[in-house]
């Protein structure tokens, strides 16, 4: 079996704040990727033990977020800013057999959600796709069901599994810490996240043997709306043609192909 593993920083253990942990300039970012790395590593320490004999890692996290150095040698790592055009990425992508995420958070406004925030911690509100608010779990999810990956795996706070069994409800979750505030969690040692996530990445894939899970598709037209946190934001993103205008901070956009609308 093949996985590919999308990674964030901001729903590892340990990790609970922005300023210090999650942003670049953070007193303890450098640490935080060890946090995050270390959490991989334990992922695919459980995956090899279902006999998963290639993993490739994406650094999900804006700045960057794993020490490569310390990652796992059987892991390959995509990264890089600005990322490889889609055209490029989603055939590898599809390659894979299944999708898993390691290190989530929820999605902008959830109130026990840790460190939660939907792409820009700085400039965005809210995504609605549909109709429906969604956060980077739908993102990724609808992305990869697109290529035809289900998402079998989550590990993150609380709230980000919550919003994963909401969206997939046979999904298999680890959550590592309990959000008690944007910038405040109750964390599990970094031994006992390690071995959790361990342990339920192989059910995951014990499952997913037994029971498949579908890949998470919604079907078309989408309506894509971006709610932005300053007016500023929101007058850019309505420069491109495709692009309404809804009120002061939202854009709206339409289309029937989730690949080039979800990430928009």
């Amino acid at each position: 079996m093949k996985v590919l593993m999308m990674t964030d920083l901001e729903g590892v253990a340990g990790v609970v704040t922005f300023e210090q942990h999650s942003y670049a300039s953070g007193k303890y970012y450098e640490e935080a990727k060890l946090l995050l790395t270390a959490e991989i590593n334990a992922a695919i320490e459980g995956l090899l033990q279902e006999d998963v004999d290639d993993v490739l890692v994406l650094d999900g996290h804006g700045p960057g977020g794993i020490t490569f150095e310390a990652l796992h040698p059987v892991a390959k790592l995509l990264h890089g800013r600005p990322s490889a055009p889609d055209r490029v990425r989603n055939p590898i992508f599809a390659a894979y057999d299944v999708a898993v995420i390691v290190g989530q958070h929820a999605m902008a406004g959830v109130a026990d959600g840790n460190l939660a925030h939907t792409q820009s911690s700085r400039h965005i509100d809210s995504y609605t796709l549909n109709g429906k608010l969604i956060g980077e779990i739908a993102q990724f999810a609808l992305h990869c069901g697109a290529l035809g990956l289900p998402l079998v795996f989550l590990s993150g706070d609380h709230a980000a599994c919550r919003e994963a069994e909401a969206l997939i409800p046979d999904i298999t979750t680890a959550a590592v810490k309990q959000g008690l505030s944007r910038n405040s969690a109750i964390s599990l040692s970094k031994e006992a996240s390690r071995l959790l996530i361990q342990e339920r990445i192989q059910l995951a894939i014990q499952r997913q043997r037994e029971q498949p899970l579908a890949p998470l598709v919604w079907d078309p037209p989408y309506v894509l709306e971006k709610r932005f946190f300053h007016t500023d934001s929101a007058d850019a993103a309505a420069q491109a043609p495709d692009v309404e205008r809804v009120d002061s901070q939202t854009v709206r956009l339409r289309g029937d192909d989730i690949l080039t609308l979800i990430y928009r």
